[in-house]
């Protein structure tokens, strides 16, 4: 018999019943009173949850136009940008910008590791930058950021904005886009949401809605944040068709977040990747990124010598467990495995079953159950 499969790349997530059950709804016109009701309440509710006093733009669309309104809004051509980078999406921001004629200098650490914060102060005491991009966690990687000590950093240059991307981390690791001095924040829906693929969340600050205006007309039309404003102060206006049920999906999904608590959720996350990771490595995997840079929201597995990641990959997705592969120079070396959003405990002790299953099939010595027994001992102390 087939086995259900279980998705557990970094992203798009799982998604619950209730959130599929907003998807399905009868489509409403976007003009309907309880649709205008519904979208204002989540506008409303993301503002107060990452605490800004700024503004939020809650658009169809996916994670990387969020990335390319957050600088096509914040940056004019010949502006200088300093990207830190901790891997594949992090370097995303070059052709954005380039493309624009920005002119960018890149930090890129050692993927596993970070840019240490004394490398990034010292090359803002170079010259002057209009902006500074990090992404909070890079999915290639497996690396988290250390986004408030970054943005504490980047705040004493008063006109140097803090660009983050938040794509693989919000609503599973800890943010607050004032209090950590962050300008603007990005995201997707597909993630740590838990909702499917197609709205694009952008949080901009005070500094960074300054920085609109001062720079005046721009030649983008979708991503201009003056088109949009409007619609985000009264939903029954129009500028360009909203995504109903999606936005439907992600008021609920955030309904969800507020019933947890989202300080609870982000604690849960630190736990189960803690978890996740350890188990891991007890049946003989390693993981990329260094324990204390560690994402919380996925898992970057590097494989023992000798196992081929095409095939074992395969016999996962057979045992019922979908996996992504490396990326750039780890291509082939490792898998990458989700573990955020709506992810319960049936789906994670279901996967590392399945991992052992695989490795088995693979002509791996495995001890059945040490993986479960060490996850649940850490998720149950």
């Amino acid at each position: 018999m087939k086995n259900k499969q279980l998705v557990m790349i970094p992203g798009p997530t799982p998604v619950t019943r209730s959130i599929q059950n907003q998807m399905g709804r009868e489509v409403a016109a976007f003009g309907d009173p309880d649709f205008i009701s519904d979208y204002k309440e989540l506008i409303h509710d993301l503002k107060v949850l990452w605490k800004t006093e700024g503004e939020v733009f809650v658009v169809a669309g996916t994670g990387t136009m969020a990335m390319e309104m957050a600088i096509a809004n914040t940056l004019q051509k010949d502006d200088h940008l300093l990207i830190v980078s901790h891997g594949f999406f992090g370097d995303r921001f070059i052709d954005i910008c380039e493309r624009k004629g920005i002119h960018v200098d890149v930090l890129s650490s050692e993927w596993g590791q970070i840019v240490p914060i004394e490398v990034i102060e010292q090359k803002l005491m170079e010259k002057k930058y209009q902006a500074v991009t990090v992404t909070h966690v890079d999915t290639s990687t497996g690396v988290k950021a250390p986004v408030e000590d970054i943005g504490n950093l980047v705040k004493s240059f008063d006109d140097t904005l803090f660009i983050v991307d938040g794509v693989c981390s919000t609503a599973g690791e800890q943010e607050y886009v004032d209090e950590m001095n962050i300008d603007i924040l990005l995201t997707g829906t597909q993630k740590a949401f838990g909702v499917p693929p197609g709205l694009a969340i952008l949080w901009a600050g005070p500094k960074a809605m300054e920085r609109r205006k001062k720079i005046g007309s721009i030649p983008e039309y979708y991503i201009d944040f003056e088109k949009w404003l409007p619609i985000m102060h009264d939903p029954s206006k129009y500028f360009a068709t909203p995504a109903v049920n999606m936005i439907w999906a992600l008021a609920e999904s955030v309904n969800q977040i507020k019933r947890e608590g989202l300080e609870k959720r982000y604690a849960r996350h630190k736990k189960v990747g803690h978890a996740m990771q350890l188990a891991l490595e007890g049946i003989g995997f390693s993981i990329l990124a260094e324990k204390e840079h560690r994402a919380s929201t996925l898992s970057n597995v590097l494989y023992p010598e000798g196992m081929d990641d095409a095939s074992f990959r395969k016999l996962l997705y057979q045992e019922g467990v979908m996996v992504a592969g490396g990326l750039g120079i780890y291509a082939g070396k490792m898998f990458r495995l989700g573990h955020m959003g709506n992810v319960d405990m049936h789906d994670l002790v279901a996967t590392l079953a399945a991992i052992e299953r695989a490795l088995h099939h693979s002509g791996q010595s495995v001890d059945f159950g040490k993986s479960v027994g060490i996850f649940l001992s850490e998720m149950l102390s």
